[in-house]
């Protein structure tokens, strides 16, 4: 059975090993810069609601959320949700993170062309996505290199909005280091601090790129576009 093939281990390992060490250096970057407050004594909230309003930007609702880290900023609703420690906490992290959310709302206000782009993907990727595995896994029962194949290629669109997804997130991050700076929610030593949560933060969506792309190089592995492997 191909669940129990080695090579697939092989291929994914490189991903595993820099989505673990991401995934702690985010949650123990965040973990250490959450004792710290900021100077100005504003709460995360407060943070992403003075970027906006120094943004021009009226029509974006901050709200709760549930979950660690949970903070994402919605288009459809134009919503900024913010998990409970961001949304109430006043640390460099809370601040941080909540800046790189309200980054994201001023790069849907002035249509930043790679968020443009990844939103049009979500439709398309989240019928791609399951439909990939559905014809992969046909190809593998039937030993069909060719069904592999071409479940590998709608695959690709996944890999494809991951990549995309990176100079979102980078930019979001530099937005909100810049920007929390000149709007005096933090100082420059502060916005340096807060702007190590955000760089830990992003290796997360990198090692995201990685595992995907590592996949989709498997499967066309399996479907012997390379290696010399036929099924």
């Amino acid at each position: 059975m191909f669940y129990f093939d080695p090579m697939y281990f092989l291929f994914i390992l490189p991903g595993l090993l820099l989505a673990m060490w991401a995934s702690y250096r985010t949650k123990s970057t965040f973990a250490h810069y959450s004792q710290i407050p900021a100077s100005s004594g504003m709460t995360g909230a407060q943070a992403a609601a003075r970027l906006l309003q120094n943004a021009g930007i009226d029509n974006v609702q901050i709200e709760r959320t549930d979950g660690f880290l949970s903070d994402h900023y919605d288009p459809v609703s134009r919503k900024l949700r913010l998990s409970d420690e961001v949304f109430s906490g006043r640390s460099l992290s809370s601040i941080g993170v909540a800046c790189h959310e309200a980054g994201h709302a001023i790069q849907h206000a002035q249509a930043y062309g790679p968020l443009t782009l990844r939103s049009m993907m979500v439709p398309v990727v989240s019928l791609a996505s399951p439909l990939s595995y559905i014809v992969i896994l046909a190809g593998f029962f039937m030993h069909a290199p060719g069904l592999i194949f071409a479940g590998a290629m709608i695959f690709g669109a996944a890999v494809l909005f991951s990549i995309v997804t990176l100079p979102v997130e980078y930019d979001a991050s530099a937005r909100a280091r810049k920007l929390m700076e000149s709007a005096g929610i933090v100082t420059s030593r502060e916005a340096d601090a807060a702007g190590k949560v955000l760089n830990a933060a992003f290796l997360t969506y990198v090692a995201s790129a990685v595992n995907s792309l590592l996949v989709l190089l498997y499967y066309l592995y399996r479907a012997g576009l390379f290696g010399g492997r036929r099924d």
